[in-house]
């Protein structure tokens, strides 16, 4: 970061908009971050691809999906095909705009112009 000499920012973000406090943390964790990234892109996902992708364990992704559920971010459909069990994870509408507001405090955070700039 530049100063002006006197110690101070130059021209940046206004103040306060380095606040830390501002993102959730309940997504501000590599992992919960990287799932909500990936159901952002897609209208639902398997656990497996939900594993996969985000390149954890199964007991550190179901750990992590259980704080987006009971956060109401994600909700979770349980069915069975070919006699299997299959676990498919799902955006809620809460946890899409949880998810932007993240997505636009970190966009502030870095002086980048956001989605309606």
């Amino acid at each position: 970061m530049s100063t002006d000499g006197e110690g101070g920012p130059e021209a940046g973000p206004a103040d306060g908009e380095f606040d830390h406090r501002k993102l959730d943390r309940t997504i501000h964790s590599r992992i919960r971050l990287a799932v909500l990234s990936v159901l952002a892109a897609v209208e639902n996902a398997r656990f497996t691809y939900l594993r996969d992708q985000v390149n954890t364990t199964d007991g550190n992704l179901s750990t992590h999906l259980g704080k987006l559920e009971e956060a109401g971010y994600i909700e979770v459909e349980k069915s069975f095909e070919d006699r299997k069990p299959v676990t498919r994870y799902r955006l809620t509408g809460h946890g899409r705009e949880a998810f932007r507001e993240y997505v636009d405090h970190l966009e502030e955070m870095l002086g980048l112009p956001g989605e309606g700039d």
